[in-house]
């Protein structure tokens, strides 16, 4: 397993790690982890060394993928690329008949048109845009490799919104604002999926009780006001253009990483419906109620403004809807500002 030293990767191994069925875990990652059980591997992902490193191994799990907002974005593509691309060369070479990878839900991008559920093999419509486009070229290779190395099984699996675990994305931050941004006139369909559950269904790939393209997910979805009672949130309610120029505004600023067809993942519907992990008898232990209570907890304390996580030394970037929402405080401060000055100068 490829990311195996921390977050979802060493909770994955060291679940692997107990597991009767499998006899040898080695875990890849640029440190050593603390995990017993587990043999490490210290190298980058992108060494082409890793393909010696997995030799005699019937499956590999690539978790190494950098989804933080934090992240310089040029940097954070370069590398879950190239890290996808020569792990998946390297388990050709080396004779690894299987390699799970695991991208979002996202990848099938969120549209007002979307059927509720979409299913597994959906058609993948999201915008190649900031860390979409990172998942969507790490599907492109997924689909290739068969093609290209004969013999080699490639499953990918596809999350809805996770959560739990204390894990950050833009998708959580969201939740981080003062208030929820919705699109006028949108109906959001919140589905989560829980960490614990996320890992049940690696688990489940990994052994290859599933195998192809495979959503996770709570089944369902709430609607935006029970979302808002379950985070004791209000929301902000803006037409499109308004936000979305903001938006725009902010990334080309260089304000956020995240682009403003994010605000898509907050505005339209990209429910999955975990079909193939359904008919393999894989259930979820959350549904989006608890899923959604998760996220709450995690984000409690936590507040965001102008791009920064307010009461912390370190800065955080926003994503999209969160920091459209401060850039459209700060532009009405500047608007009246003006509006003094003027008065003032006349």
């Amino acid at each position: 397993m490829t990311g195996a030293a921390s977050g979802l990767g060493r909770a994955l191994v060291e679940r692997l790690a107990g597991l009767g069925e499998i006899n040898r875990v080695v875990g890849l990652d640029e440190r050593r982890g603390d995990v017993e059980g587990v043999e490490w591997r210290v190298l980058d992902v992108r060494d082409p060394a890793v393909a010696q490193r997995i030799a005699g191994c019937d499956v590999v799990v690539h978790l190494d993928v950098d989804l933080s907002p934090d992240s310089e974005p040029r940097q954070r593509s370069a590398r879950n690329v190239r890290g996808a691309q020569t792990v998946l060369t390297a388990a050709a070479a080396s004779g690894v008949p299987r390699i799970v990878l695991c991208t979002s839900a996202m990848v099938y991008g969120a549209l007002a048109d979307n059927p509720v559920p979409l299913a597994d093999d959906a058609p993948l419509r999201a915008r190649p845009e900031g860390v979409v486009a990172d998942l969507l070229e790490i599907e492109w290779l997924a689909r290739r490799a068969p093609r290209a190395h004969p013999g080699l099984s490639v499953t990918v699996v596809r999350p809805a919104m996770v959560v739990g675990g204390a894990v950050d994305t833009f998708l959580t931050r969201h939740f981080e604002a003062a208030r929820l941004l919705v699109i006028r006139g949108s109906r959001p369909s919140w589905q989560f999926c829980h960490v614990d559950d996320l890992l049940s269904a690696l688990e489940w790939a990994t052994l290859g009780r599933v195998e192809g393209s495979v959503t996770v997910g709570s089944e369902g979805y709430l609607e935006q006001d029970e979302v808002e009672k379950l985070v004791g949130l209000p929301r902000l309610e803006l037409p499109e253009s308004l936000a979305l120029g903001a938006a725009e505004r902010l990334h080309r600023l260089g304000l956020t990483p995240a682009p403003a067809s994010d605000l898509a993942y907050v505005s339209h519907p990209w429910v999955v419906s975990s079909d193939k992990l359904l008919a393999a008898g894989w259930r979820p232990v959350h549904d989006n109620t608890t899923a959604c209570e998760a996220l709450a907890t995690d984000v409690a304390g936590r507040h965001t403004a102008l791009g920064r996580r307010i009461g912390r030394r370190e800065t955080a970037t926003l994503g999209a809807a969160g920091a459209t929402v401060a850039l459209l405080g700060t532009a009405a401060v500047v608007r009246r500002a003006r509006r003094r000055k003027t008065r003032g100068g006349s």
